[in-house]
């Protein structure tokens, strides 16, 4: 009778412990982030000098920077990391966001040549999180913080860039953020790099540099 007992009892699912059986959501968050940021800033940066592909973001916004993103966010939640879960889902949002104001509202703003001062307003909210999210990644990793840094300086420069009517459309400001920003996509690239080749080799292959 008691091995009967025995045998009805572990046949009975346990509660899953936070993170069980869930791959790190991390390097797939970062590849995510990296390439929308890198793409949008090959164009910020003029290194495409041409308007007419800048079309070319808007799928990577919608499905990879913002929709995987935002899947990455939720299974940081699942994890337990709330810096993982709020940063993901946010940027997540960010690029889905990107994408919806660039298709569909600001051709519809009104008047036409005050559209900058509403993509600044949105560049600065940006910059506000971004900032304090620089504040909690000091106790995460150097590639992380440099991740961080370099795209709280890219929101800037580019809310700064977006806000000056008078060099507007194409001014050095706007540039240098476009810089900042692929200097963002390496970091976060590097960043997502390191978190899959570290996982798959069980060990330290590229260093990011744990801050506690």
């Amino acid at each position: 009778m008691s091995d009967e007992i025995d045998v009805e009892v572990a046949a009975v699912p346990r509660a899953v412990a936070p993170g069980d059986g869930i791959a790190d959501p991390g390097p797939i968050g970062l590849a995510a982030f990296a390439m929308t940021t890198f793409v949008l800033s090959c164009f910020n940066s003029k290194i495409i000098n041409n308007p007419g592909l800048e079309g070319v973001v808007l799928p990577l916004a919608l499905f990879y920077g913002g929709t995987v993103q935002l899947l990455a966010g939720m299974w940081e939640f699942r994890k337990g990391n709330t810096f993982g879960a709020l940063a993901f889902s946010s940027f997540g949002a960010f690029w889905l966001a990107f994408f919806y104001y660039v298709k569909y509202v600001a051709a519809g703003l009104s008047p036409a040549a005050d559209i900058h001062e509403a993509t600044g307003l949105f560049l600065i909210a940006w910059a506000i999180f971004t900032a304090y999210m620089l504040l909690a990644s000091l106790k995460t990793t150097m590639a992380v913080i440099a991740v961080f840094a370099s795209l709280t300086a890219t929101f800037i420069f580019l809310a700064i860039g977006a806000l000056d009517h008078s060099l507007a459309p194409v001014n050095g400001i706007t540039q240098i953020g476009g810089y900042l920003g692929l200097l963002t996509a390496l970091f976060a690239w590097y960043a997502s790099c390191a978190g899959v080749v570290n996982s798959t080799w069980k060990r330290v292959v590229l260093p990011v540099g744990p801050m506690s």
